[in-house]
């Protein structure tokens, strides 16, 4: 039977191909669905042994780990150099977007707000 390692929703491409080479490199075999036409499955990395599935998870666990360690430490030195994403920065950067959001926004607000506004 086989069995789900990784759901790909919202997992970036690059953590996606290191889960992939991390297999690889311990023989450990699988196969990979793809995403749906509508959004319903997201697509996912398979086990395609049932006895890999203890080690798979070890492996994941330990990589998991070391890539938020990586992440975090990405992360605080952007900050420390100032280049790390901010709101302000990419309220800056996407001016557009970021006005036709607000825009987007109150519609909403006034659409459902507007029965009880009006007596």
């Amino acid at each position: 039977m086989t069995t789900l390692l990784l759901n790909l929703r919202r997992v970036p491409d690059d953590e996606a191909d290191e889960v992939r080479a991390l297999l690889e490199r311990h023989d450990i075999l699988f196969y990979e669905t793809t995403p749906s036409l509508w959004g319903v499955s997201a697509g996912g990395i398979w086990l395609t042994r049932p006895e890999d599935r203890q080690r798979a998870q070890a492996l994941m666990a330990e990589y998991q780990q070391e890539r938020g360690q990586r992440q975090r430490a990405a992360y605080e030195e952007a900050r420390r150099l100032g280049t790390a994403p901010t709101l302000w920065r990419r309220l800056r950067e996407q001016p557009v977007q970021a006005l036709a959001m607000l825009l987007a926004v109150i519609a909403l607000l006034l659409i459902t707000l507007l029965p009880f506004l009006t007596l």
